[in-house]
């Protein structure tokens, strides 16, 4: 009897064995992926998919590519229409057809949020003519500078208070608006602007606004996007500086070199943008671009690097 029960209960054991079992006809279940990775979505922090396909190839595969802009004339901006212009995107428009991706898809970003979309992989590149510096280096990797250019002041007609420089705003009561994550933040403050002195705006709109509904005493960007602002404006209660003293911070000049960034491990992206825009300066196409937004030859980067300018 005792035999016989333990008969029964052995074929009960490997019936149950056997249900529990994977018998060939089920799937299985697939392992996590590695800390890090993902199945098939983009890696933000690596530019590549799970699959190991590259932010170039992607984009290559796909016909288009996802770029982030702060709607600053004459850099990037969107026109009445919704198309997507300016100089940044343009030269980038030429150099990504002949890299064989022929569609830009614009995401709209407050220009101290550019960084952190790009990080977050809400974008692939930044097409905002950013000024390259070490601080941005560190967290993103830039393409050779496009163009160069200074910065500029606008204040009331007549300039009643007599600013033609950081300094003298930091030695008097005025008030400057400056677009919220530009670089000009930074000149201000180490020219001795106080924190107190400076509004911080959005936009560039919004800080011509400022200045015309007497908010502030001046707004500062750089001379071609001021130009630009005080063209689409056409108000004559507003001037822009023409004596203005370009700042000298840490003993050198401020003179600023605009460029595409792309996430740092995008190095291929990189290489292969620089190659197409060294095309471009050599065959005079890149000014050919460049003056339809008002800059100059005075404006072009000559052989500034990417890599001198990040230190």
């Amino acid at each position: 009897m005792k035999k016989s029960v333990v008969l029964v209960l052995f074929a009960l054991v490997m019936v149950l064995a056997a249900c529990g079992s994977n018998n060939g006809n089920l799937p299985e279940t697939s392992p996590p992926p590695p800390p890090g990775e993902t199945n098939g979505a983009n890696n933000a922090e690596g530019g590549e998919s799970g699959a190991g396909e590259s932010t170039l190839e992607k984009a290559r595969e796909q016909g288009y590519i996802n770029v982030g802009f702060a709607n600053e004339n004459p850099y990037a901006y969107q026109e009445a229409d919704g198309t997507l212009t300016g100089e940044a995107v343009e030269i980038a428009r030429v150099i990504l057809s002949n890299l064989g991706i022929e569609e830009m898809r614009g995401e709209m970003t407050e220009f101290g949020g550019l960084i952190g979309g790009l990080q977050a992989g809400r974008f692939d590149m930044i097409t905002a003519g950013m000024f390259i510096n070490p601080n941005r280096c560190a967290e993103v990797a830039f393409a050779n500078p496009e163009y160069s250019i200074g910065e500029a002041l606008a204040v009331k007609q007549g300039n009643p208070l007599g600013l033609n420089s950081y300094e003298a705003i930091a030695s008097s009561d005025a008030k400057v608006a400056v677009m919220t994550g530009a670089v000009e933040i930074e000149y201000l403050e180490k020219s001795g602007v106080s924190e107190d002195q400076i509004v911080v705006v959005p936009d560039q709109n919004a800080a011509i606004s400022a200045l015309q509904a007497g908010h502030v005493d001046a707004m500062t960007m750089t001379g071609p996007a001021l130009q630009s602002r005080l063209d689409a404006a056409g108000d004559d209660s507003i001037e822009r500086v023409a004596d203005f003293e370009q700042p000298i911070v840490d003993g050198e000049s401020v003179r600023g070199y605009g460029a595409s960034a792309f996430r740092q491990a995008d190095t291929e992206f990189v290489e292969a943008f620089n190659a197409e825009l060294e095309k471009l300066k050599e065959s005079g196409q890149l000014l050919e671009i460049l003056e339809k937004f008002g800059f100059t030859e005075d404006e072009l980067p000559g052989d500034m690097t990417a890599a001198e300018l990040c230190g």
